[in-house]
């Protein structure tokens, strides 16, 4: 589905296209196990890490370029979750986690390519948050239910990843409606949608990684 689709909407043709992906990166390695509560701390500190490269690549991307009409709708202050992963990783881990865990090789890639956006695409930016934050806000409270039981967590802690200043639907809506202000020409939805796609695909090489590096 290309150019032709175009009156579908940006948030229309990205959820569409990217759900095959999207359910995929679900059943995937570690995540599959994540969503299913059979984690420990050390492997969720794992996650964590290269959560934390790729959110700090992309948070910082998109705050160098907040003031493009491009990147700007989607730049909502609740959003940012790079200082959030930090908080968790230091109650989980401790202080020393940036030097004791190495980020997954699918990691460190992604986030390469998140700078690389950042100096010659900017606009394109859009499709990796479409990817996280939309993601996190509809997934989030789940998941942080899920990882608080299976590592036994209480009154928040190691889990302020999940928790989002302000009502979620709302932000949900406001994100979406941010996504269809975006300049709508046809070219431009085109790549958005094959970067998400990309975005996911990525997500899934890092989950299957991460899953290997786990005993049993």
């Amino acid at each position: 589905m290309h150019g032709a689709s175009i009156t579908a909407g940006l948030a229309a043709r990205l959820r569409t296209e990217t759900a095959p992906l999207h359910r995929h990166a679900e059943r995937s390695g570690l995540m599959a196990r994540l969503l299913q509560g059979r984690i420990e701390t050390r492997a969720y500190c794992s996650l964590l890490r290269s959560l934390h490269l790729i959110y700090d690549a992309l948070e910082s991307g998109l705050a160098l370029h907040a003031g493009r009409p491009d990147i700007a709708p989607l730049c909502l202050p609740e959003l940012p979750r790079t200082a959030a992963l930090h908080d968790d990783l230091c109650a989980l881990h401790g202080s020393s986690w940036s030097d004791d865990i190495l980020p997954t090789k699918a990691a460190i890639e992604y986030a390469a390519r998140l700078k690389a956006l950042s100096v010659e695409q900017p606009a394109l930016l859009a499709s990796h948050s479409y990817v996280r934050h939309l993601g996190d806000l509809h997934g989030g409270q789940v998941l942080g239910r899920v990882v608080s039981g299976a590592l036994q967590l209480q009154d928040g802690r190691g889990t302020r990843f999940y928790a989002f200043d302000g009502e979620v639907g709302s932000l949900i809506r406001r994100y979406r409606d941010g996504l269809d202000t975006l300049p709508q020409d046809a070219a431009r939805i085109d790549a958005l949608v094959a970067e998400a796609q990309s975005g996911f695909r990525r997500h899934i090489a890092m989950f299957d990684e991460l899953a290997a590096a786990m005993p049993g």
